[in-house]
């Protein structure tokens, strides 16, 4: 779909998706030489999840990781609860013991966007990301330590600071297509680390 068929349709496409069909998938075609279109790798899903251990002492401490991950990712996030009951992490079966959002089709292209260009670069002493971070399936995980890294949240109204695991999900099939992919959709890999 070209874009002048998207805005006749009434829907505005991302701008990294569009980078993507017109720019990344010749230049992956042309990396990896595929016979079939279908085989260039892909964007799937973003997985943003947050782990608050704090839950189990505070029940109030679920609600802000609840409000930053809506505010973050535009998309209201499900409350993870805890399988089975420890004794030992003071943990009962069914307690809220985190959250996590999946954001799919234009709503992950905007969220790896905003990513890539606003929230990466604003993390003080930022000298690239892990390549090495992969899950041998073209799927990326990495995490944030603090959440003010986005541009959506008030600095003045963080209660406490709180990380975040992020997962890229490709439709990749090795870690070389994964991170050829994400390297041409923006993410800023170190340089030392990709030639080892």
């Amino acid at each position: 779909m070209s874009s002048t068929t998207a805005a006749a349709a009434g829907k505005i496409q991302p701008r990294l998706k569009q980078k993507y069909q017109s720019e990344i998938k010749k230049a992956l075609q042309d990396e990896f030489g595929y016979a079939n279109v279908m085989q260039i790798p892909g964007l799937v899903k973003v997985v943003v999840n947050t782990g608050v251990g704090e839950a189990a002492r505070d029940s109030k401490v679920i609600d802000g990781a609840v409000d930053d991950l809506t505010k973050i990712t535009g998309q209201k996030p499900i409350v993870t609860k805890a399988r089975k009951s420890i004794a030992q992490f003071k943990l009962r079966e069914g307690q809220a013991i985190g959250a996590h959002v999946t954001l799919r089709g234009d709503r992950a292209w905007e969220f790896v966007d905003r990513l890539v260009n606003l929230a990466l670069p604003r993390i003080r002493d930022f000298r690239g990301l892990s390549p090495k971070q992969f899950d041998g399936h073209g799927n990326y995980t990495f995490g944030l330590q603090e959440q003010a890294v986005f541009h959506e949240i008030n600095q003045d109204k963080i209660d406490r600071v709180r990380g975040f695991d992020i997962t890229i999900v490709t439709t990749a099939k090795t870690d070389d297509e994964g991170r050829s992919l994400l390297r041409q959709l923006g993410f800023p890999f170190t340089a030392a680390d990709a030639q080892a």
